[in-house]
């Protein structure tokens, strides 16, 4: 019964100054834990916010992205209208090209056929200034003269149509003066008055000749 009516024991005083300086340091740790809450919470409200503003804020990587395409575009343009150009002023002068050529073989299309006539030309100039010359050489003039206006038509791809005896009638290259008798099969040439002349393959004059009567 004495032990239950006797007073608790004091505290020293050096155990009450560790009491208060534990329950001090107590509510310093506290108040540092709520310090920290609260700034951890404002800096996640700002960061909240500083997010919002950014994707609320118009970006300008759109607006750069178009100009640049739209450069680009333009020099595409600039490029394209050259390159058309170019080729416009190709054709024209392709085409002006092709006229001149044209009118310059229009004009000189009888320069080649003219100048293989000058040798024919002289032979004919000295024919005339022999004097005395003799029948005989006459002729061989005369032939040599004619062997070159020969070659001169056959170089300007003229040649002679002079069809030989029993040839069949061609009605594109000969033309039929008369019809004759003759022991040759019908319908053949018998003799050829005068010559025909092709350029190429085309029929510049038929030959005149006589043909047989049929039988």
């Amino acid at each position: 019964m004495s032990d239950q009516n006797a007073t608790p024991p004091q505290p020293t005083p050096e155990q009450g100054g560790e009491q208060a300086a534990n329950q001090s340091t107590s509510q310093a740790a506290g108040n540092n834990h709520s310090t920290t809450g609260a700034d951890l919470a404002a800096e996640l409200a700002a960061g909240l916010h500083a997010t919002t503003e950014q994707s609320t804020m118009p970006s300008e990587l759109p607006a750069v992205s178009i100009e640049s395409l739209q450069a680009e575009l333009m020099a595409a343009k600039e490029e394209a209208k050259d390159t058309f150009l170019r080729a416009k002023a190709d054709v024209e002068n392709a085409r002006r090209r092709a006229e001149e050529d044209v009118q310059k073989s229009r004009k000189f299309a009888v320069e080649s056929f003219a100048e293989s006539l000058l040798p024919i030309i002289d032979s004919f100039d000295a024919a005339l200034a022999t004097n005395n010359a003799t029948v005989e050489q006459m002729r061989e003039g005369i032939v040599a003269t004619q062997q070159q206006l020969t070659s001169a038509l056959e170089r300007n791809k003229v040649t002679a149509i002079a069809p030989e005896a029993g040839t069949t009638f061609d009605p594109h290259q000969h033309q039929a003066i008369s019809v004759v008798a003759a022991e040759q099969e019908a319908n053949t040439v018998v003799m050829v008055l005068q010559k025909g002349y092709l350029i190429a393959d085309r029929v510049m004059r038929p030959a005149l000749v006589t043909v047989t009567a049929p039988k």
